[in-house]
């Protein structure tokens, strides 16, 4: 085998690998609104702010609100071992969350990892102002 065959191959594992990680997390329907003045989001009202809700996916869900302003929404499922849906938990200040079952740790500005053993984003669900409420979906 040729070495350009040989990095097509390594190519094609990596981004076959890369697939499967994003499936880590089942699954489950999403559909959570309220209105930006319901008390439970009051910690969105600046960037930088976060709420852990349950209830909602596969451990909950988080809400971040970005430094540029915008909203981003997670499942709390840790995904270290995903199977014991060990919910992370927001650390303060909100700017990461902690998987207390393994000691990973996540930015929520983008819901990479930022400690070990975490190697896998967390789960990323769509979210969008219509009114004057906040959805979050899948």
């Amino acid at each position: 085998m040729g070495r350009r065959n040989r990095v097509v191959l390594l190519l094609l594992l990596a981004l076959a690998g890369c697939g499967k990680e994003t499936d880590l997390i089942p699954n489950v329907p999403v559909n959570f609104s309220a209105p930006l003045t319901d008390p439970r989001l009051i910690r969105l009202s600046s960037p930088g702010g976060a709420v852990a809700l349950s209830g909602h996916g596969v451990a909950g869900i988080i809400i971040y609100r970005t430094t540029s302003g915008g909203y981003v929404a997670y499942d709390r499922c840790s995904t270290v071992n995903p199977e014991k849906k060990c919910a992370v938990d927001l650390d303060e200040p909100s700017f990461t969350a902690t998987d207390k079952c393994s000691g990973a740790k996540y930015l929520l500005e983008d819901g990479s990892p930022a400690k070990a053993p975490a190697a896998v984003s967390l789960k990323r669900y769509n979210t969008f102002i219509a009114g004057n409420s906040l959805q979050v979906t899948n």
